[in-house]
């Protein structure tokens, strides 16, 4: 596991960014798994402004994200699609369809969840997958417990979560109660993980996170035992690291 901290934004966001945009010179079909969220916001500018620059290329890309609120209509200004397409996919040469996010409102969740990793097989590995870290240390939505699926699969969001994810939405009730996510095991399948932490409260999941025990009660030490991981942080981040 690599980790680095940075001082400034700046450094943050160039070196996200330039790690992806390596990865597609090398492999311009490359396989990218997507995150919403605060943390990657700024490298998906970047990488805009690289590929306008013609820096960079997604026509022969594809990505998958993550996960997605269950529940929300279609074209919701805070599903997860609506994102992607808004700080992403709407400004860069990626064709749509090649463009995946799990679909909340599908008529089997279930269904859609074992199609979703069906594409995974079918077309993964992942290439590099990014990732951002919940307050308890969940990866994707999936949220501590005493054992966790490896697939794709439907979640009942906890109520740390949702109340993270209030300040997004007119009030907490408006806020979804489920979600559909990658499972740990789908998301370790990547070759490359790369973990984007932000903000000085995330300092003490980031600190069990990365050295404490491996364990489903913190979703995210299951990191440890992936081969290829890239964490940046800043430094509110990294302050309790050594």
């Amino acid at each position: 596991m690599n980790i680095y901290t940075f001082k400034q934004e700046e450094d943050f966001v160039s070196t996200g960014a330039s790690l992806i945009a390596s990865l597609l010179h090398t492999k311009p079909n490359a396989v990218l798994g997507l995150a919403t969220g605060s943390s990657p916001i700024g490298i998906y500018q970047r990488l805009i402004e690289m590929q306008q620059k013609g820096l960079v290329s997604f026509a022969k890309a594809s990505s998958y994200n993550l996960d997605e609120y269950v529940g929300l209509p279609e074209g919701h200004a805070e599903s997860y699609r609506t994102f992607m397409n808004d700080k992403l996919f709407n400004h860069i040469d990626i064709a749509l369809e090649n463009t995946h996010v799990p679909n909340g409102n599908a008529q089997d969740l279930n269904e859609e969840s074992r199609n979703y990793d069906l594409m995974l097989e079918q077309h993964g590995p992942v290439d590099l997958q990014i990732l951002g870290l919940g307050h308890n240390g969940h990866i994707g939505f999936n949220e501590p417990d005493d054992s966790l699926d490896g697939g794709t699969h439907l979640v009942e969001l906890q109520e740390k979560t949702r109340t993270a994810n209030a300040r997004f939405f007119d009030s907490l009730d408006d806020v979804p109660t489920q979600a559909i996510t990658m499972g740990v095991g789908s998301i370790l399948k990547a070759k490359q993980i790369l973990l984007l932490v932000r903000g000085e409260d995330k300092a003490e999941i980031v600190k069990r996170a990365l050295t404490g025990p491996i364990t489903t009660q913190c979703p995210a030490s299951l990191l440890q035992c992936h081969p290829n991981v890239v964490v940046l942080l800043d430094q509110g981040a990294g302050r309790l690291l050594a």
